[in-house]
């Protein structure tokens, strides 16, 4: 089964990020992402930034990925 941990290291090895943070049951998942790749992309751009990091996993290991995306400067101004 996957854990939160898993998924979070997934993210990590793929996307620069400054502070990530996941919670789930196995199958669903909630995580909170702060990259500065998210720069000067749509909400919908940025979640597909964290969909290609996750690759195949998304349709194999992960049935559902909620997230919250922030640039650094959304995050420090929240």
């Amino acid at each position: 089964m996957v854990t939160p941990e898993k998924v979070r290291s997934y993210i990590l090895e793929n996307l620069h990020c400054e502070h990530v943070a996941v919670d789930g049951d196995g199958a669903h998942f909630e995580a909170v992402i702060v990259s500065p790749d998210f720069r000067g992309k749509t909400r919908i751009q940025q979640h597909q930034v964290v969909y290609r990091a996750l690759g195949d996993r998304m349709r194999e290991e992960i049935h559902a990925l909620s997230m919250k995306t922030y640039t650094p400067e959304e995050w420090a101004s929240r």
